[in-house]
């Protein structure tokens, strides 16, 4: 993944999102691995002829706290912590379908699996989710408990492979309980043809089973770093195949929400299949030149 077009920068903070800590400790925990890691592999990566100059960044949701909520939060210093980042590029296109599925995640309280985007979540949408959000807690919290609802939301542009352009989204949300919720998933955008890249849009006609098979043996060799007993694992944590996909220099990697085939110390498990045995799988622009 190449990032050398990449600028990161952020628009002002307004008086509700007051979050840059809770960020760090929440989201930053899922990311920055796969950022360092990310990092780490931008000089193995030589930047395609065709890749397109992207230049990345963030602005903050303008959202407050209503006027009750406020009140009653701040005098039990428990106010809820709300941080939605929307993504700001030099491609209209590339922000109106990031951004649209940011709206869905914000006003589906369950987030399904990178989904394309079918309809779009109006701003009145958005405000009433989050309202509804904040105002749960004094709803389900006793008066007693003063611990703060979080909801965050954030873009990040991971660069390029071949002709492909790469980003993530990243969530968590905390309703209370020993965790929060983690979420993430990537978004693979063709500058070519200015639509998002899904995993059946690669994959060659009629190779879905074989690239199915490669995923349950990548799972089974994640399963051995930790437990040799694959078959007794997979009885309370079965595979099932995720299109959360995304392209590295290696090959395509699997990421995998908390609970989905692991238990939440497993965090979100990413299953990376090399280029080498997808060769006549997926389709050969895919493929490294």
């Amino acid at each position: 993944m190449d990032t050398t077009n990449q600028l990161n920068t952020h628009s002002s903070v307004l008086p509700a999102c007051v979050l840059p800590a809770c960020l760090s400790k929440r989201l930053s925990r899922v990311g920055l691995i796969k950022t360092l890691a990310a990092g780490l592999v931008v000089g193995a990566i030589s930047v395609s002829a065709n890749a397109t100059n992207v230049i990345s960044s963030t602005t903050y949701l303008e959202y407050q706290l209503p006027k009750k909520i406020q009140k009653m939060c701040t005098e039990r210093e428990n106010c809820p912590k709300i941080e939605v980042k929307y993504l700001k590029t030099n491609h209209p296109w590339i922000n109106d379908i990031t951004n649209a599925r940011i709206n869905n995640l914000v006003v589906n309280s369950k987030p399904t699996e990178s989904a394309p985007i079918k309809t779009k979540s109006s701003p009145a949408q958005v405000q009433a989710a989050i309202n509804d959000f904040v105002s749960s807690q004094f709803v389900d919290m006793p008066e007693d408990r003063q611990w703060a609802y979080e909801l965050m939301v954030t873009p990040n542009y991971l660069g390029h492979v071949g002709d492909t352009e790469l980003f993530e989204i990243q969530s968590y949300s905390y309703t209370g309980g020993a965790h929060g919720m983690s979420y993430s998933e990537y978004l693979i955008f063709d500058p070519s043809t200015k639509k998002q890249i899904k995993l059946d849009d690669m994959l060659i006609a009629g190779k879905k089973s074989r690239f199915k098979t490669l995923a349950y043996n990548a799972y089974k060799t994640w399963v051995k770093t930790f437990d040799n007993d694959v078959s007794s694992y997979e009885k309370n944590w079965p595979f099932t195949l995720s299109d959360n996909v995304t392209l590295t220099d290696k090959g395509i990697d699997i990421l995998y929400q908390p609970y989905a085939i692991g238990p939440y110390a497993s965090g979100m498990p990413t299953l990376s299949i090399p280029y080498s045995q997808l060769k006549g799988v997926i389709k050969p622009r895919f493929m490294p030149k």
